[in-house]
């Protein structure tokens, strides 16, 4: 699961990029959309083949007869083709065409019974193979689905940031949640990571600031949704860019190094960290000291026969804090994300306080 997809990767390490249509709607479309694409220098092309809508009767794409127009094109351009397969005649169909790529779906890798047979189908077959994450936040998911496909002897293994789904109202189509593919970078430092803008965005006019984003982050890559006339695309019109945006777009884009040898911006920056350790003992030692009352608290309540969870407490928690927060300059979600994780871990200590207590008994 560590070796680099080398097909993807340029030899200067430069960032991967693979773009195309959504869908590839008609053999006309897809020429023209890798005809601009290579012109621009982009060697990966995506193309939905089949396509997993969330309802019927909604285009869901061309299916097999597309992948001839896929053949017949790379005769004519020096590209790969990369696209969604969702089961495992998907999987010997794509092989059949001489596709290069293969990326898993969000749809798909909730359910490690499908993605088991995917992998049971390429055993022998050692194809680059991209996974997406799942659509929700479940890092074990993610993980288990490359950890299946590495079990079956894919080596060239990379994943894809899409973003996860949620109830909260937010400027994105998907949330990009970046802490959760960032431990997965840390938990598989050589996986390579693309980021999936047009799907965290669902909007053409947030794709820039995602994309940089993820570049900032030390993502390897990004796979970007391009159609030539973005307007009459059959799926996901909002979030698909032109060819000529794409070019503006990698124009302006900024890839960083992950350090620097400056000799000053070294020291700088080892002071700095030293700071942030500093202070994080100290956040430590203050979260102890909350969760010594805590457990006071636990033992007071079950000594005086009330409930652990108090809903008008909480609400005032979340209500000052959130405010203190601003206060203070700084995010209410970001201090309310916070608080949600020490009200879990405050229910779980007063309930084993309560667990133990009652057992004694």
């Amino acid at each position: 699961m560590r070796e680099r997809i080398e097909t993807l990767w340029s030899k200067e390490k430069t960032p991967i990029v693979i773009a195309g249509p959504c869908s590839a709607e008609s053999e006309e479309q897809l020429r023209l959309s890798t005809r601009m694409l290579n012109d621009l220098g982009v060697k990966v092309i995506r193309a939905g083949i089949w396509k997993p809508r969330t309802r019927p009767n909604t285009f869901e794409g061309i299916g097999s007869p597309a992948l001839q127009w896929i053949k017949d094109i790379k005769k004519d351009f020096d590209v790969q083709f990369a696209i969604e397969v969702a089961t495992a005649q998907h999987v010997e169909l794509a092989l059949k065409y001489g596709v290069d790529v293969l990326w898993i779906g969000a749809r798909t890798t909730v359910n490690p019974f499908t993605v088991q047979e995917i992998a049971d189908s390429l055993k022998g077959i050692d194809i680059p193979v991209l996974v997406k994450n799942p659509i929700n936040p479940d890092l074990a998911l993610w993980q288990g689905a490359l950890e299946r496909l590495s079990n079956a002897g894919i080596t060239k293994l990379g994943a894809i940031h899409r973003g996860f789904s949620s109830h909260r109202k937010s400027k994105y189509r998907n949330e990009p949640l970046w802490q959760i593919p960032i431990e997965l970078k840390r938990l598989y430092p050589e996986l390579p990571l693309i980021g999936d803008p047009s799907h965290i965005a669902g909007t053409r006019d947030l794709i820039e600031s995602v994309s940089q984003k993820a570049l900032d982050v030390n993502y390897d890559g990004l796979m970007i949704e391009v159609h030539p006339n973005p307007d009459k695309a059959l799926s996901d019109a909002k979030q698909q860019i032109t060819p000529a945006t794409l070019e503006h777009l990698l124009n302006t884009l900024q890839v960083r190094s992950a350090t620097s040898d400056n000799a000053l911006f070294l020291s700088k920056l080892e002071q700095l960290r030293d700071k942030i350790d500093e202070i994080d003992q100290e956040l430590i030692q203050i979260l102890r000291n909350r969760m010594e009352v805590v457990d006071e608290l636990g033992m007071y309540k079950k000594d005086n026969n009330v409930t652990i969870f108090q809903l008008n407490r909480w609400k005032e928690i979340m209500q000052s804090r959130g405010k203190w927060a601003e206060d203070a300059q700084l995010r209410r979600e970001f201090i309310e994300d916070i608080y949600k994780i020490i009200h879990e871990e405050s229910i779980k200590k007063q309930t084993s306080i309560s667990e133990a207590t009652t057992t004694n008994k």
